[in-house]
């Protein structure tokens, strides 16, 4: 599928797509080569023409990269790995996030796959409460809310509510569709 001049993937990172997409044609509950792909196409989806770095965000060849991350880490999660990946599950978080597909309720699923496998902080609990109101997730919002200010050093606390509640505004008013699915 990758193509002629000035294709936005480079030569290493689709050799590694093809050599995904072989392996799970003959494979496909590769859970590894799931991950890689997802993997593989969310760096992708950040370098060259696919960011512009200028503006911070993903251009529409970036966008689809992300959508072909999304669609393997989709099918790595549907395979039920007994410990999904955190760190790929952090990438995911980015994916579906405000600078990216904007798929909150995804991003949530994907940061509590994250936050298992750290210690508790503000910071993880306070991106959970924003990512949580993107998806009309209130009561989880809330709670997440509350548990960032709690970890928070006190000198810190009324700071960073202001901050939470600036981030939770921006992600409610610029939702393109409330109920996004996938």
């Amino acid at each position: 599928n990758g193509g002629g001049g000035g294709s936005s993937v480079d030569k290493v990172a689709q050799q590694r797509i093809d050599t995904y997409n072989k392996r799970l044609q003959a494979n496909p509950g590769d859970q590894a080569s799931w991950l890689g792909m997802a993997r593989v196409r969310f760096q992708v989806a950040n370098t060259g023409e696919n960011y512009n770095a200028t503006q911070q965000a993903y251009t529409a060849k970036g966008l689809q990269q992300l959508r072909e991350a999304d669609k393997a880490w989709t099918r790595y999660l549907a395979l039920d790995p007994t410990k999904p990946d955190p760190a790929t599950a952090n990438l995911m978080v980015q994916a579906y996030g405000q600078g990216g597909l904007k798929q909150y309720t995804k991003a949530v699923s994907a940061l509590e796959i994250v936050m298992d496998n750290r210690k508790e902080s503000a910071g993880l609990y306070a991106q959970l409460a924003v990512l949580a109101a993107g998806a009309n997730q209130t009561r989880k919002s809330e709670l997440a809310e509350q548990k960032a200010i709690d970890l928070a050093p006190k000198a810190q606390r009324k700071q960073l509510k202001s901050d939470i509640d600036l981030a939770k505004s921006q992600v409610t008013v610029q939702q393109p569709g409330a109920s996004q699915s996938g």
